[in-house]
């Protein structure tokens, strides 16, 4: 998340952050916000924006990776895409480190 602010054409003065931790090594002054997706118009912005993008981005993997089904789960661990990774093991954009995407993990994957 550091990256994108710093990436952004305009600098921020404050950045509002949707949980309980700070962004690290952040050089602008945030502020985290327990639940601010409930709490500050903004976030919940950000929040469905966030959503519609990543699932237009799992929707062009679906594309590349149709064995998947990245349009249809989304890449969330639904018993279809537990059972996607089983069968044929992670893609080139499964992430390694969440839990049960490697076949030893399986059981953490709920």
């Amino acid at each position: 998340m550091r990256r994108s602010v710093e990436r952004l054409s305009v600098s921020p003065s404050l950045v509002l952050v949707d949980g309980s931790m700070a962004i690290p090594g952040l050089s602008v002054p945030q502020k985290p916000v327990i639940k601010g997706d409930d709490r500050v118009p903004a976030i919940a912005a950000a929040s469905v924006i966030a959503k519609v993008l990543r699932d237009r981005v799992m929707e062009a993997m679906d594309r590349i990776y149709p064995r998947y089904s990245f349009a249809s789960h989304k890449g969330y661990p639904s018993a279809l895409h537990k059972s996607l990774i089983a069968e044929y093991g992670p893609s080139p954009i499964h992430r390694l480190s969440f839990k049960g995407v490697l076949a030893d993990d399986d059981k953490t994957f709920s």
